[in-house]
Order: structure tokens, then C-alpha cells, then sequence
């Protein structure tokens, strides 16, 4: 088997400096911020499950349930019958590394259409499955079910590289419509410890500097970022291209909590900074907010404060979006280490995957509020989002 897959398994892994646990100067120890929306000891004169100044937003109204077909449902590709399986069964074992299985899988493509209307997007790459982060609300841990690994373990130990991902992108690009948005890592981090040794995502951006007049987007948690940014400078160059860092606190015993084997969020902002320096749209996304756990303002200023402080082009934010599968490793990571929060996420995620409108429309006025405070745009610059001009073709280098 040729490709960086391949030539991978002869090279040694580097990524235990990303995984170190360490006390940021940003943040502090603490089970979590005290003036959230969702707190089970609320304020005088509120209802049982509310935070502070809020109303009934989270854990009281549920809402219209939203149709069975929302966005992550449509973001990986199903294999028919038992194909996921088969797929996953045929793979071939690479070097293992710190408990970690690796293989490399082979698929029949590397693009993924997106039809939902909840995302900005058409489509998806996800260069790898399953992830090493090992974040404890990962949605994506139901696209190891496709492969039949069930177990909320295996999403984090048992990693698929995608065998000749280049070569097939190479050939789907043609089906990209003028104007239409490519996602990269919308499912699983593209930029995992597994990317040092199988350079996979590095090989997507070698086709990709070789186009133009693409809309792209990447969402990773990795300061291994960085390690791209000459590529990420040649697509720039000829595409639109946004960068969006994951970043959920700015507490770093809090972070290793939440995202055990991610990188701390003070490298996440130092390459952010690096991002910027080198001309790159690059900004925060935190998402997703926890209620009772991120959602305050004690949580969610100095992480804005942070970004902008890196260089931030801009900073969103979204709420939790919890499915059944990952409801099984979040849930009792909950009754763990936030014991007071367990019932009334329960309650909440019961009947939907998808937080109350409400709440969402409180969030999202915290987080214009402080934005608006801060002098933090919630939007990347128009330049970096608008299609080409639809008369412009695309062009190969």
C-alpha cells in the first residue's frame, strides 16, 4: 500500500507534547464556572434547573422536536447492509502507538454531500475515523457504529486513516459546483496525533494549492496546525479559506477534563496567533457550550478576551448536540464529575438530541453581549466568505 498511510508506519508518532497536562496562567482548577445558565442551586426567585438573570431556557422547555434528518445525520456516508463492517474488517493494521490501533481503510471517495439546512456547507471531508482527543461530547462517536465498534472506547483507540484520500479528491473535485462550501474535520479532528504519522490531511492541502475559486472551511483543535501553514498560505492564495479553532474554555484543568488527550488551550491560541501572523482568516469556535459547565460569562469572557488577545478574526459559538451515541460516554462522565448537572441533562436529552430553542437564543445573546463588550466580531470578514464572481471559472495550477 503506497501514499502517506503507507510510508507512515515507518515513522515513530510526536504527539505526547500535545496531550500534557499543565495549569494555563488563563484558567484555574475548578469543577466549573458559578454563574451559568443551567445551575441545580439557582438564584432566589428561579425555577429549579435555571441559572442566574435567565429564563426558562434549559431543562424546563423542550420545544417543537426537530425533524430526524438534522446535520450530523447526514455528515458521514452510511455503507449499505453490513459494507461499514466489511470495510472495517478488511482494513489493514498499522503500527500501534500508546494503546492506540491504527489502519488504514479504504473507501470509496473522500467527498461526502451534506444536504442538510442547518449547516453552511455542501460538503465534507473527514480524513480519519474515529479520534484520539477522545472529547467527551463528541457527536461523532456514532460513525464508528457504521464499522460495527460500539464499544465508546473504540472511537478513541481504534483510528482509520483513509487509504489514497488524495488521489480521490483529486478526482471529485470536479463535482464541486461554483460557490458551494467544502468542511474539512466536521466529524473527526483532521489534525489528531494520528496525522503526524500518516500525513493524510497534509496530503489533501497538496491538491487543494493546486485549485481555485474553492470556498473551504477547517474546524480542528490541534496546534498541530501550524506545521501546515505553508500550504495553507498557497491555498489562501487562491481560495477562500476559513479557520476555525476549537476551543471551549480557557481553563486548562477544566479543558483536560472535558478533552483529555486534546491539545491545552494556550497552544490552541499560540497557534491561532501563528495562524494570523501568517495572513490566514483564522478564529475561535466554541462549540460546543455545555450549560452549567461553559455557558457562563465567567467562562466564556476571558476565552473571548484570549482570542482576541491571538489575533482573532472572529469568535462563534454553539450548544451541545448530544445523540445517543455519545450520550453514552457523556452521560455518566457526568454523574462523575458533575454529579448535580446528571438528572437534568436527562431530563433535557431524552426525548432530543438538539438543546431548546430558548436556550439557544439565550447563548447566543450572552455571546453577542460580550462580543459586543470585548470589540470581537461574531463572523469572519465578508472577504473571506463571498463566492467568486459566478462568471470566473475555475482554474488549475
Amino acid at each position: 500500500m503506497g501514499g502517506p498511510v503507507r510510508a507512515a508506519t515507518q515513522r515513530a508518532a510526536e504527539a505526547a507534547a500535545e496531550a500534557t497536562p499543565a495549569r494555563s496562567a488563563m484558567g484555574r482548577s475548578s469543577s466549573g464556572p458559578s454563574s451559568a445558565l443551567l445551575w441545580p442551586e439557582p438564584a432566589p426567585g428561579l425555577a429549579p434547573g435555571l441559572g442566574p438573570g435567565l429564563g426558562p431556557g434549559f431543562g424546563r422547555e423542550r420545544g417543537p422536536k426537530p425533524a430526524a434528518a438534522g446535520a450530523a445525520a447526514v455528515l458521514t456516508q452510511r455503507p449499505a447492509g453490513n459494507a461499514g463492517a466489511a470495510l472495517a474488517a478488511a482494513a489493514e493494521a498499522l503500527a500501534p502507538h500508546r494503546g492506540v490501533e491504527f489502519f488504514a481503510i479504504e473507501t470509496r471517495g473522500i467527498l461526502t454531500r451534506c444536504r442538510s439546512r442547518r449547516v453552511p456547507f455542501q460538503w465534507t471531508i473527514n480524513p480519519y475515523r474515529g479520534c484520539e482527543f477522545g472529547c467527551q461530547y463528541c457527536y461523532a462517536r456514532y460513525a464508528h457504529e457504521f464499522l460495527e465498534l460500539r464499544r465508546p472506547a473504540d472511537f478513541e483507540r481504534k483510528i482509520f486513516a483513509k487509504h489514497q484520500a488524495a488521489e480521490h479528491l483529486r478526482r471529485e473535485l470536479r463535482k464541486v459546483r461554483l460557490g458551494e462550501s467544502i468542511a474539512i474535520g466536521t466529524a473527526t479532528d483532521p489534525y489528531q496525533p494520528a496525522e503526524r504519522q500518516f500525513g493524510v490531511t497534509r496530503s489533501l492541502w497538496e491538491v487543494f494549492a493546486g485549485a481555485r475559486d474553492l470556498r473551504l472551511g477547517l474546524v480542528t483543535k490541534s496546534a498541530l496546525v501550524v506545521r501546515d501553514i505553508d500550504l495553507l498560505a498557497r491555498v489562501a492564495a487562491a481560495n477562500r479559506l476559513v479557520i476555525r479553532l476549537t476551543i471551549t474554555t480557557a481553563d486548562c484543568v477544566l479543558a483536560r477534563r472535558l478533552e483529555p488527550r486534546a491539545p491545552r488551550p494556550d497552544l490552541r491560541l499560540h497557534a491561532l496567533r501563528r495562524l494570523r501572523a501568517a495572513g490566514l482568516v483564522a478564529g475561535v469556535m466554541c462549540a460546543p457550550v455545555l450549560p452549567g459547565i461553559t455557558d457562563s460569562e465567567e467562562n466564556l469572557a476571558p476565552l473571548m478576551a484570549a482570542a482576541q488577545d491571538a489575533g482573532a478574526a472572529f469568535f462563534s459559538a454553539g450548544g451541545l448536540f448530544l445523540q445517543p451515541a455519545a450520550a453514552a460516554q457523556f452521560l455518566p462522565f457526568l454523574e462523575q464529575r458533575f454529579p448535580r448537572l446528571s438528572a437534568a441533562y436527562r431530563r433535557q436529552f431524552a426525548a432530543s438530541p438538539y438543546l431548546p430553542a430558548a436556550y439557544r437564543q439565550q447563548l447566543s445573546a450572552r455571546v453577542a453581549k460580550l462580543a459586543a463588550r470585548i470589540g470581537l466580531p461574531l463572523h469572519p470578514p465578508p472577504e473571506a466568505e463571498t463566492p467568486p464572481a459566478a462568471a470566473q471559472l475555475r482554474l488549475w495550477a
